[in-house]
């Protein structure tokens, strides 16, 4: 690690950013038989993390046609978190991270992460009127202020999300540091009910999402979530609460702007999206993204490096690169925060002059390596190696 690359290239293209994404544009499929932490404890983990990269979450939508919500950030102080997951010390050779100009950030900041929701704009919240509650099949229905919830501990865990909309080589996905009150803490209080093996999230503005309650307790990142990047969440991303569970798309778990947790059987209710088509189990599969270099713009014979993230539920142990015809290279994998988050990885390319194709996949800690199958987005995420074809010239 640590090349220091001096190639200057332009940021992605598909660089995520702020915007307003209506859930509603989400193509309908065809039928088929891991608290707030303070300011300083994110710069924390960006300087840490450096330079590069997007456990993965948010629904489905793929146009960019609203305007950006005009809401104000919350006026709220966060308390400090009580513990940093995963918990280890993270050492890292410098930094920027591999250094490679164009790389994906590790930590994207909250105004360039991708929004993917059903609301035109953020719903307007009061609260000394809100309150969050438990309820449906639990032993004690529970309900909590935005105080009380401040009062209770609280951690921070870096994790990355994606959208089912993401596209092979999308930039539908994005990693913050996620403070909060892990789910698993409240729904003990609760008390599960046996028949109660799915969690709908009930969103202010209507929206819906369920997943298994199993996901809560198997060991992965749960978080009922009020900062992000060491603020409050902003309005865009789910002031004052939402979902973010690691390895599941958000269609089935993310709710933002979050009124209700109600415990519901698996067979009894359909979140939003799945009378719409889609698939109801929305586990995030395997991908990786060429940053750069791009398609287009001015290359050149010689030392160009290629670089992009990659990610897995199961975390990623290792990035092959294929340039035209050529054999699969291993690519130099950035630091493994958790399985929970993306890697950034690079390939130093002796380019010589000429059209070529490049090609990316990863593998991850469980062995199994990511399908060059082309699949849609719809019904339950896309899949497929990313390609690149790039003139250099001599």
């Amino acid at each position: 690690m640590g090349k220091g690359w001096g190639v200057t290239v332009p940021p992605p293209s598909s660089e995520p950013t702020e915007g307003s994404v209506s859930e509603n544009a989400m193509p309908r499929p065809q039928k088929t038989t891991r608290v707030a932490g303070t300011r300083r404890s994110f710069f924390k983990w960006a300087g840490l993390a450096g330079a590069g990269g997007i456990a993965v979450v948010t629904g489905a939508g793929i146009l960019r046609s609203k305007p950006a919500s005009q809401a104000s950030a919350p006026d709220v102080t966060l308390p400090p978190p009580t513990e940093t997951l995963p918990g280890k010390p993270i050492t890292f050779t410098e930094p920027s991270g591999l250094g490679v100009d164009g790389l994906s950030p590790f930590i994207t900041p909250n105004d360039s992460f991708f929004r993917i929701d059903t609301a035109f704009y953020p719903p307007n919240v009061n609260l000394d009127t809100w309150r969050l509650q438990i309820n449906g099949l639990v032993d004690t229905p529970l309900e909590f202020s935005y105080d009380e919830l401040l009062a209770l501990p609280q951690v921070e865990v870096p994790l990355t999300i994606a959208c089912v909309s993401n596209g092979v080589g999308g930039d539908l996905i994005g990693t913050a540091v996620w403070q909060g009150i892990p789910l698993g803490s409240l729904l003990e209080r609760a008390g599960v009910q046996s028949a109660g093996d799915q969690i709908v999230g009930r969103s202010l503005d209507g929206f819906t999402a369920g997943f298994p309650t199993a996901a809560v307790f198997d060991g992965r990142t749960a978080l009922l979530a009020l900062g992000m990047n060491g603020e409050p969440l902003p309005p865009d991303h789910g002031f004052p609460a939402r979902l973010v569970i690691e390895g599941l798309y958000g269609y089935v778990s993310a709710t933002k702007w979050l009124s209700t947790i109600e415990l519901t059987g698996w067979d009894t209710y359909n979140g939003y999206w799945i009378p719409l088509g889609w698939s109801k189990e929305g586990p995030v599969k395997i991908e990786s993204r060429i940053d750069v270099p791009k398609s287009s713009g001015s290359l050149r014979s010689g030392t160009i490096p290629i670089a992009g993230v990659a990610w897995a539920p199961a975390g990623v142990a290792r990035v092959e690169v294929q340039i035209d015809d050529g054999p699969w290279t291993d690519a130099e994998l950035g630091p493994a925060v958790s399985d929970g988050t993306w890697r950034q990885w690079v390939h130093p390319w002796e380019a010589a002059a000429g059209a070529h194709r490049i090609r990316v996949r990863a593998t991850d800690n469980g062995g199994q390596t990511q399908t060059s199958d082309e699949a849609p987005v719809a019904p339950d995420g896309a899949t497929g190696w990313h390609t690149r074809r790039v003139t250099v010239s001599a």
